[in-house]
């Protein structure tokens, strides 16, 4: 890339929050983007990836430095000036309106001077997308009716129409995990083409498999940009984490006898009123991880929340500790000692417009010793959020006057996980539980959830990580277009065997 001109450059970028951050987030940081290559931005939670990210396409304004497109200074006030200057970015969290369809998300950007929408013009340029990108969606559907995995493919969609000549992703690999390889096979043809893409992610070997660059941070300073093929990944973990020991896990107990959770022929719809859960049944004993495999979209977000009471059930019984809880309030499951780490984040885990604080207590706050009568007790929700921030490493600028919403995927997902189990829950219900952490935090989860197991809580993983699914379950199920079609031993199966029934539903083409 001598002598060639960058698409985007930033130089010295700085940023800080007034009035919240007592530090800067990003502390003079340079970065190149060429066309025609795959850049990685590589760094653990609280990096500052996505603060730049965010800076370079114009969500953010920087605090000091200088933006260049192809070599001349920009000033970006707005998402608007980064699209207008072919910068399109592509959020790890939803940013589309959840009752519209991806057409109609669409059409409410474009200029209009009748305030008529094109649908049909725009779902045609989007076939024409489906067809050249392998990524689809159901064009009907409304996005609050999507998987995870499909809203963020409607995400990718949205900026692809536009036409940019730099795409920004940020952790987008929360596409189905099994598809990863050929997403990358996409992305390396888009570079091909001679669109730069931005690749924003925490995992050390996706850097290594789709970049040609890597630049990592740490902390918001700029540790180093290399080649990615003259480093490794022991030098990227040294550039990430400094000094870092994997995870070493034990299995000291086999699970008790005593059912904890027993789910019999359950059966759910989804939002669009079809059959999304198909009569499944299983039980989870006392000090028993099961692990649920399944590629996204294949009932296991209808599990969950059927499970948790978030959705009706249609047909079947949800049994915790012996007593029929089938349809109950949330309310009333919580009491019986059910945590639950959502799929979704943002929208269900967390009200984003509280302070984070609250949010740390808001399964409790009506309870001693964080409320008296109708008063809030300020200094024991401030004494134990402080307690659980610090637990786990978790950035938070301030823990009243930051509302939560500012905070990264991966740092709200380290709150959730101290709320939902700092008072051991009987049965704790993780959708994607290290879903936006970085190594060292997945570390420290995988731990947590063996030292759950090891004092008695049964454990429902729901997971397409399957190195998650095989280092923490007892046992394995997996899900296929709604049924459980099987359940076994972690020992007498392996990951090809899963991966085959994850996209097949079947041992049978295996086994020929």
């Amino acid at each position: 890339m001598s002598g060639q001109i960058p698409i985007v450059e930033g130089r010295g970028i700085c940023k800080g929050f007034a009035g919240v951050w007592t530090h800067l987030v990003l502390d003079h940081i340079d970065i190149t983007l060429f066309p025609g290559e795959i850049h990685a931005l590589l760094g653990e939670n609280g990096a500052g990836k996505t603060v730049l990210a965010n800076i370079l396409s114009g969500f953010y304004t920087l605090t000091e430095g200088q933006i260049f497109v192809e070599g001349k200074p920009v000033v970006f006030k707005s998402p608007r000036d980064g699209l207008r200057h072919g910068i399109g970015m592509v959020h790890q969290e939803l940013a589309l309106v959840g009752p519209f369809t991806l057409a109609e998300n669409i059409a409410i950007g474009l200029p209009s001077l009748d305030l008529k929408w094109p649908i049909p013009e725009i779902e045609e340029r989007l076939r024409a997308l489906f067809e050249k990108f392998k990524l689809r969606v159901d064009l009907k559907a409304k996005i609050e009716d999507l998987s995870a995995g499909e809203q963020q493919k409607a995400e990718i969609l949205k900026v692809l129409f536009h036409q940019p000549r730099v795409l920004i992703l940020d952790e987008p690999t929360s596409l189905i995990s099994q598809e990863t390889q050929q997403f990358f096979k996409i992305l390396r043809e888009m570079a091909d083409s001679g669109l730069s893409i931005l690749f924003i992610t925490h995992k050390i070997e996706e850097a290594l498999a789709v970049s040609d660059r890597i630049t990592v941070l740490r902390l918001g300073k700029h540790m180093g940009t290399v080649k990615t093929t003259q480093t490794n990944e022991a030098e990227l973990i040294s550039l990430m984490f400094g000094e870092y020991t994997p995870p070493q896990l034990e299995r000291k107990k086999t699970p008790s006898k005593e059912v904890v959770l027993e789910v019999q022929n359950l059966s759910a719809l989804n939002s669009k009123g079809e059959v999304a859960l198909k009569d499944v049944s299983f039980a989870i004993r006392k000090g028993e991880i099961l692990g649920i495999a399944g590629i996204a979209g294949n009932g296991q977000s209808e599990l969950v929340e059927v499970i948790t009471g978030l959705r009706k059930a249609i047909k079947g019984k949800v049994i915790i500790n012996n007593q029929d809880y089938t349809n109950a309030h949330p309310r009333k499951i919580i009491e019986a000692g059910v945590a639950h780490i959502p799929e979704k984040r943002r929208e269900i885990g967390v009200v984003e417009q509280m302070p984070v604080a609250e949010n740390v207590v808001l399964k409790d706050i009506g309870e001693a010793p964080f409320s008296k009568g109708s008063f809030l007790r300020i200094g024991a929700i401030t004494k134990h959020a402080k307690k659980i921030v610090r637990k786990f490493d978790a950035l938070v600028p301030d823990l009243w006057h930051s509302q939560t919403r500012i905070l990264s995927g991966g740092n709200i997902q380290r709150l959730l996980l101290a709320r939902e189990t700092w008072k051991k829950p009987t049965l704790l219900v993780a959708a994607y539980p290290t879903h936006g952490l970085d190594a060292k935090a997945i570390s420290r989860t995988w731990r947590l959830f063996m030292d759950l197991r090891e004092e008695g809580v049964a454990i429902l993983l729901v997971s397409e990580d399957l190195d998650e699914i095989f280092s923490l379950s007892d046992r394995i199920g997996v899900m296929f277009e709604g049924r459980l079609i099987t359940v076994i031993d972690r020992e007498e199966t392996d990951k090809n065997t899963i991966a085959f029934l994850m996209t097949s539903g079947s041992f049978q083409k295996k086994q020929k």
